[in-house]
């Protein structure tokens, strides 16, 4: 929507709309950089508390991509007052609230507008070191590919929708979408990484071309090694599968290589749109391996992977093998 606005620019602008990142940055000074985001939906889950957890944690993870901390943070609120009672809202915010706690952020106001259709996000405010900020755009041939959190969040949330899963399947999406990548995060900045995105509404297929083509480098795909939440796969072989994950597939095809067999339900499981999903991290193998290793002894309570490595070839080239 901004193609053709003649955007301003300025020196310290590290990342901008014109650079297709997770979150615009701007350094202050030689120690601080700011990062603002912000990001909002309708519910994706019934539970209105669990539904404030999991937009909070969506809107939070735009800073953790980019390296950085968060600190403040504002709502943003479309609430239908004559239909829903205020009860409602206040169990959205709370849920808000205790994932912006758990960030070691601060909550400082927000906008709220009467609307027929409920919409909860964050307006976040996060600070990284201006060296420090971790690029969409750094992925150099060599490199390994971390992802942190499975996929099949959207393919199991129309299952939902459907009637076809029930309230464990419910359970599992809602704790995988409000966990923070903050622990991810922070082995990253800890180890170094050369590249960072977290995967939301593109898939991990456009997600992957959006770091491909702004390195200007192709990615290699091992799908049996990507993470993958338990039925998705049989949820999509029984078409089971939301419109989104179509698009995706349809819009990023030209940029796609897949040796998988005709009808593979991994195909459309890696054009999934994801809510809240997890870190998708380039680095040297041996610090991805660090990586991977940190999660595994720290704990970490979701499944991730080493999914692929960066190859020369055309930027933006997502070959699946």
């Amino acid at each position: 929507m901004l193609c053709g606005l003649d955007l301003p620019t300025d020196a310290n602008l590290i990342a901008g709309a014109a650079t297709g990142e997770d979150a615009g940055v701007y350094r202050l000074n030689d120690d601080t950089a700011l990062i603002q985001t912000v990001d909002f939906f309708t519910p994706i889950v019934d539970d209105p508390y669990h539904f404030g957890q999991v937009a909070a944690a969506n809107a939070l993870s735009d800073v953790y991509a980019m390296g950085g901390k968060p600190l403040l943070a504002m709502n943003l609120v479309a609430f239908p007052i004559k239909e829903l009672h205020r009860s409602v809202l206040q169990e959205i915010l709370r849920g808000g609230l205790d994932k912006i706690k758990e960030a070691g952020a601060l909550l400082v106001g927000g906008h709220s507008i009467e609307d027929a259709e409920l919409k909860y996000g964050l307006s976040v405010t996060g600070v990284v070191h201006p060296d420090r900020v971790v690029l969409n755009s750094g992925a150099r041939v060599g490199d390994l590919l971390l992802l942190t959190k499975p996929l099949g969040i959207g393919i199991l949330a129309t299952a939902l929708k459907g009637g076809l899963a029930g309230k464990e399947t419910e359970a599992l999406i809602t704790q995988v979408m409000a966990t923070l990548n903050r622990e991810a995060a922070q082995l990253m900045q800890t180890i170094g990484a050369h590249a960072c995105t977290d995967i939301t509404g593109f898939g991990l297929v456009g997600h992957l071309y959006e770091m491909a083509l702004a390195s200007g480098v192709a990615i290699r795909v091992d799908s049996r090694a990507v993470p993958v939440l338990p039925e998705a796969l049989n949820y999509a072989a029984m078409g089971i599968i939301p419109e989104g994950a179509h698009k995706n597939k349809a819009f990023y095809a030209p940029h796609m290589h897949s040796a998988l067999e005709e009808f593979d339900p991994m195909e459309m499981v890696l054009c999934d749109p994801q809510t809240s999903g997890g870190l998708l991290i380039a680095a040297s193998a041996e610090r991805i391996n660090a990586m991977a290793e940190g999660l595994g002894k720290g704990g970490y309570s979701l499944a991730f992977g080493i999914i692929g490595e960066v190859v020369a070839g055309r930027p933006g080239t997502i070959e699946i093998v």
